[in-house]
């Protein structure tokens, strides 16, 4: 799928160096954000600035009709290790694909952009606490998670579909829909490059693909804070995510997501 991006870069700052190969890379996909993003990157740069590794930021724009590329450009200006990238289609999906894909970092975490995990919490998905695993997925259910304010009837909406998703795609997650993700740089590329989801689907199709390459999968519990502005439409994204799970079985049939011969690949004619 070809990608059409434009970058707006800064020049580097002494207290956050952007290097070729950051730690960390935090991507945020932003639709009409113009209100949540300004809050949020000042609570990431509040929490880089006291790091000792050195990190980047990447704002996915997707088809805002709003002041996002506009207030997050201003911010970039101000915080050279940020970066503005506009995705030329719309959906979430994408939005986060070609993040990851630009991203250098040698840890790479999926950010809403409400920041409805203290971004504190990150430090919970970075070494030591990696313990080699190669994705590292929030959850808020389990032991040691905690909803705030989220309305009991969205919760239960949220379990009956986590249900589906377990007798349908994936086992043995509680929570897949979380916003929060963290993935080492050999598995992005590796699973964000066969990627073919651009809705709300593609969190399970990564977590379906990466369980039968053999990626090994912790799951995090997480405090989250609901935000009345949340975009998930409870009954039409329920029933879209019932067409993309029968997209991504129908895509592993076909061997859209077979890992390719490099070798064969190599002896491939030219056309």
């Amino acid at each position: 799928m070809q990608r059409e991006i434009s970058i707006h870069e800064g020049e580097r700052q002494a207290m956050t160096q952007t290097t070729d190969r950051p730690l960390l890379s935090i991507v945020i996909p932003a639709h009409n954000e113009e209100r949540r993003l300004p809050p949020s990157l000042a609570k990431i740069d509040a929490f880089l600035q006291q790091q000792p590794f050195e990190a980047e930021v990447i704002v996915v724009e997707n088809g805002s009709v709003d002041r996002t590329v506009e207030v997050a450009e201003a911010f970039a200006k101000e915080h050279p290790y940020v970066r503005v990238v506009e995705a030329a289609v719309r959906g979430k999906g994408l939005a986060v694909k070609v993040g990851m894909l630009e991203a250098r970092g040698q840890y790479r975490f999926i950010c809403d952009a409400d920041l409805s995990m203290p971004i504190e919490e990150i430090v919970h998905f970075l070494p030591p606490h990696v313990n080699g695993h190669d994705v590292i997925i929030a959850s808020r259910e389990g032991v040691g998670a905690n909803r705030v304010g989220e309305p009991e009837y969205r919760h239960l909406i949220g379990r009956i579909n986590n249900l589906i998703i377990k007798l349908t795609a994936v086992r043995g997650f509680e929570d897949t829909q979380c916003g929060f993700k963290m993935f080492t740089q050999a598995a992005a590329e590796d699973l964000f490059g066969v990627q073919q989801m651009t809705g709300i689907g593609f969190d399970i199709e990564l977590l379906f693909i990466a369980k039968r390459r053999g990626y090994t999968i912790k799951q995090v519990p997480i405090t989250w804070y609901f935000d009345p502005d949340s975009r998930m439409r409870l009954v039409g994204d329920s029933l879209h995510l019932l067409v993309e799970i029968w997209q991504i079985r129908r895509n592993w049939f076909w061997g859209i997501y077979a890992k390719k011969d490099p070798k064969t690949a190599d002896s491939q004619p030219e056309t």
